[in-house]
């Protein structure tokens, strides 16, 4: 399909080139840059204005947070800098499929750190202790409807408090204004293409009503919120 051809009301079948092998050092490259745009973009605003509402002090410490997908961890390390800048005592773990992905966030954090890094399939991913919060940032894009359902229906039934999905909407204007910024910036030409191509892959509200409501949850256990430019967000807080 050719970017001329895209019909923004429905989902692109496009493949992203970070979904495909490659060594450590392109996808290290792609990733740091990924981090750069997040960066730029208050890409982590969403997550951590969460986290915010949920009054995580009150819970007894410590609060077991699991990123699914984390990638290069910048996320985590987001949110650890944000808990340690609470009071709040964190057990952070990031999960993702790559072991490179893995290996980058372990080397890409301080020494002091204290994120635990997992490389392990989340639908086989066996926690040693119960789970509070599992969050995914620009995850859920990179699955199909079926396997985003059974990620919904998983994150139910593990997260003891509430769970949070940070991803992209499907959307003309971040597609273009994204693919003309990728260039000026020099990203990688990696993300040069996958950033285009993540948006056009993305949802919009219907789609995740309509998965949501396929995992089992009502109207009223989720809540969906945009931010600019171009997130699209799922949040569910359960009753503690």
């Amino acid at each position: 399909m050719q970017p001329s051809s895209l019909d923004f009301s429905r989902r692109a079948e496009l493949t992203e080139l970070m979904d495909e092998p490659c060594s450590r050092e392109v996808l290290r490259a792609c990733l740091k840059d990924l981090h750069r745009v997040n960066r730029w973009f208050l890409g982590y605003r969403p997550i951590l204005r969460w986290l915010d509402s949920l009054e995580l002090h009150k819970l007894d410490a410590p609060v077991r947070i699991v990123d699914v997908g984390c990638g290069y961890g910048d996320t985590l390390r987001q949110i650890e800098k944000w808990a340690q800048g609470r009071g709040i005592s964190a057990k952070l773990t990031g999960c993702d499929l790559n072991p490179d992905s893995v290996a980058i966030a372990a080397e890409a954090s301080a020494d002091a750190s204290r994120i635990e890094w997992v490389a392990a399939d989340v639908f086989h991913y066996q926690s040693t202790e119960p789970i509070d919060i599992v969050i995914s940032s620009l995850f859920t894009h990179h699955l199909a409807e079926s396997d985003i359902v059974r990620f919904l229906r998983w994150m139910e039934e593990h997260a003891r408090v509430g769970w949070f999905i940070n991803d992209l909407s499907r959307a003309p204007i971040p597609y273009h204004l994204f693919k003309a910024f990728s260039k000026v910036a020099h990203l990688h030409p990696f993300v040069q293409h996958d950033g285009p191509v993540s948006f056009a892959r993305a949802f919009v509200p219907d789609d995740w009503r309509r998965m949501c409501a396929a995992a089992g949850l009502r109207d009223d256990e989720f809540n969906i919120e945009g931010f600019t430019p171009g997130r699209l967000c799922v949040g569910r807080r359960k009753q503690q």
